[in-house]
């Protein structure tokens, strides 16, 4: 029979592994995700998967200041994912409604 102890060491080993691939997975898909909403929900999974890093790491070194470091990543992360949003929202309202005119005057085409 294994011990709780030993089955929590393997459970963070497993936990690890199945996030180092994961962490993998995603950089590859950041580095060839066709559009830039690809690559931004890109970068959300990859601060999801620091987040999971940390709380194991917690969970190993029973520091408990390192699921405040998580949550204050997941805010920040919140923060970024949002304000990347905006921009493509903006990105894509330039596309759809703004365009230059022979002298290099911008006009809005939206009603």
């Amino acid at each position: 029979m294994i011990s709780p102890e030993e089955f929590l060491r393997l459970a963070e080993l497993i936990a690890l592994a199945v996030l180092s691939l994961s962490f993998l997975l995603t950089v590859i898909r950041v580095m060839v995700g066709p559009s830039l909403p690809d690559r931004v929900l890109g970068l959300d999974m990859l601060v999801i998967i620091a987040i999971g890093f940390i709380a194991v790491l917690g969970i190993r070194t029973g520091f408990t200041l390192y699921i405040d470091i998580a949550i204050a990543l997941g805010l920040v992360g919140f923060l970024a994912t949002v304000a990347f949003a905006r921009f493509i929202m903006s990105r894509r309202y330039e596309e759809e409604f703004v365009q230059e005119d022979d002298e290099g005057i911008y006009v809005d085409r939206g009603e």
